[in-house]
């Protein structure tokens, strides 16, 4: 028998892409499926970025870059996120990599010892906890009140910061409760962190996708000056330019955690694909007119989702005011399955009953509740909700 690393006994697959496979299964087999499990946009990717690509390619761009990413590319991240952070950032700052969740993996790879505690507000993205452990360190993990919006606060991080303490990961609008901190959470979290000597790991992939009144507020407005290098920001193409497939995200930080993760990156997969860079650099430096009807679709959909969910007896379901996540509570309807029945067993149920694909809450953190995307059209969230209700009226 082989003999694999003990650290991969504790990791778990992804939750999301196990419906997803189930759900692509069944559609293998003809049966007609409505997916809320990814995290993807069903939008194209916009054609001036597809162009750029293309232009790329026609050009010759098909061989290696530098490490950390095209200079161009890395520049019009530092002004980007100057201007949406309203911080001083400059090239050396900045590193490209294969995908937001690459640059989480190598910042932790790069800052974590073995033993590290590293806090995660629960409810969490997946892949978090099983980070941390890849790398050796203790994911401590902290769960944060529906009552408050699922929205840590600086009395719960405080009570479980330790000598070991060594990162706050922080995510707003987060995943998967499309919870939007307010200026005076991230603040009064941020300067908790930060006076208790923690860095802060800020996944800010979902900044753009905010609805009504929310803003993004990033803790590295709000760190003081002399504490910044302890803060490090995650972002992205994936979400914001419907651009998952191209693999390009990028991490703004310290130059010395820079440094560090470029020397990973150089003994791993090297440079980001070159072709990608140049869609990314498109993206960055074009208008983004588009924007405005993309969030305008999102929040019509997340309202009637939020309408059909709260129409349904137990569940309960919350108007989340970013990302494009909803995390109801489905207590009531465990109740009338039984003492067994957990938030695993109804999407199980969702996917074989009512054929509809969501994800169970257990793996982010938040056992009896499940997670839907409303990145779908509002027809397949008009049917689906209404399979779903069907479905639940025989339990």
């Amino acid at each position: 028998m082989t003999s694999l690393a003990k650290r991969l006994t504790s990791i778990k697959p992804s939750a999301t892409l196990a419906v997803t496979q189930r759900a692509a299964e069944l559609r293998a087999l003809g049966e007609d499926i409505i997916s809320f499990s990814a995290g993807e946009p069903d939008f194209d990717t916009p054609g001036h970025i597809v162009s750029a690509a293309k232009e790329a390619l026609d050009k010759g761009m098909t061989r290696y870059t530098a490490v950390a990413g095209i200079p161009e590319l890395r520049r019009a991240i530092a002004e980007e996120s100057t201007r949406a952070r309203r911080v001083d950032c400059r090239l050396d700052q900045t590193i490209v990599t294969v995908g937001a969740k690459h640059a989480i993996y190598q910042f932790l790879a790069a800052l974590i010892n073995p033993g590290d505690e590293v806090i995660i507000p629960a409810p969490y993205w997946v892949s978090y906890p099983d980070q941390v452990r890849l790398v050796d360190g203790e994911p401590i993990v902290v769960q944060t009140q529906a009552k408050n919006g699922f929205v840590l606060t600086a009395e719960e991080l405080q009570k479980v910061i330790s000598p070991r303490s060594k990162v706050l990961v922080l995510n707003t609008p987060n995943n998967p409760t499309g919870a939007v901190y307010s200026e005076q959470a991230v603040r009064e979290v941020t300067l908790t962190a930060l006076k208790a000597g923690l860095w802060i790991l800020s996944d800010e992939i979902y900044r753009e996708l905010i609805y009504g009144q929310e803003k993004h507020v990033s803790p590295l407005s709000i760190a003081p000056e002399e504490m910044r290098d302890r803060v490090f920001v995650v972002d992205g193409v994936s979400k914001t330019f419907a651009m998952t497939g191209w693999r390009i995200g990028w991490g703004i930080g310290s130059p010395d955690v820079i440094r560090a993760m470029s020397k990973i990156q150089g003994q791993s997969t090297s440079n980001p694909a070159s072709m990608a860079q140049a869609a990314a650099l498109a993206a960055l430096t074009a208008p983004r007119s588009f924007l405005k009807d993309w969030r305008s679709e999102y929040e019509k959909r997340r309202n009637e989702i939020v309408r059909r969910l709260n129409d349904i007896p137990g569940i309960q379901c919350a108007t989340p005011g970013g990302a494009f996540y909803v995390l109801p509570s489905v207590r009531g309807v465990l109740k009338r399955m039984g003492a067994e029945a957990t938030d695993l067993t109804l999407t199980g149920y969702l996917l074989e009953q009512a054929r509809i694909a969501v994800v169970p809450g257990t793996p982010f953190g938040a056992p009896e509740h499940i997670r839907f995307s409303y990145a779908t059209s509002l027809a397949a969230i008009e049917q689906g909700l209404e399979r779903m209700k069907n479905a639940l009226q025989q339990v």
